[in-house]
């Protein structure tokens, strides 16, 4: 009798999902198109899950970071954070979308904020870095990469921002240096390659 009913919906189109369809995880839907490259179809598959839902909120701010909507990205991570202020996934969510517009000291604020949090999250001090950098603070940046090299000595982003802060600062025998560690770990660097000689 269901599948009868079914078949007569569907042939009138007055059912427009098929059962497969109509099975389908919004998560899982949302995920498989998002690898397909097809974000605004990420963003609606989530349409029927609660809009204010924390991860809802923060797949939504990660979606429209990726499609490139960064205002309407960093008001979904706003909403996250204001429901949970302890969500180190917003915090370091929403310094994506700004330093993506160049708000480099909304950027420098926010992962800083994250870093009070948890001292020594690789991601906060990555985003930090890449603030400093574009502000030019190539003293701090030179001593924070150098301490974040420390605590990830295998990382070859760390030793490029160190190498590019010393550079700046023309302490071009460090740099040599820094850039020499990066070939050890990217043999192909191309950016270490051209200044370590």
């Amino acid at each position: 009798m269901r599948t009868t009913l079914l078949c007569i919906l569907l042939s009138q189109g007055l059912l427009l999902l098929t059962p497969a369809q109509a099975d389908t995880n919004p998560w899982k839907e949302s995920y498989r198109l998002e690898h397909a490259f097809q974000y605004d179809a990420a963003l609606n598959a989530l349409n029927g899950v609660s809009s204010e839902d924390d991860l809802v909120l923060l797949r939504r701010g990660w979606l429209n970071y990726l499609k490139g909507a960064h205002s309407k990205a960093i008001e979904f991570y706003k909403k996250a954070i204001s429901k949970n202020g302890n969500s180190l996934d917003a915090r370091l969510g929403i310094i994506l979308p700004l330093l993506a517009q160049q708000r480099w000291r909304e950027a420098e604020l926010n992962a800083n904020k994250v870093l009070d949090m948890a001292p020594w999250n690789y991601y906060a001090h990555v985003r930090l870095m890449e603030a400093e950098q574009a502000l030019k603070q190539w003293q701090a940046l030179a001593k924070h990469a150098q301490a974040v090299h420390e605590r990830y000595p295998s990382d070859a982003a760390v030793l490029v921002y160190l190498a590019r802060a010393q550079q700046r600062l023309g302490n071009h025998d460090a740099a040599r240096a820094a850039y020499k560690k990066v070939l050890e770990l990217l043999p192909d660097h191309f950016e270490a390659s051209e200044f370590a000689q």
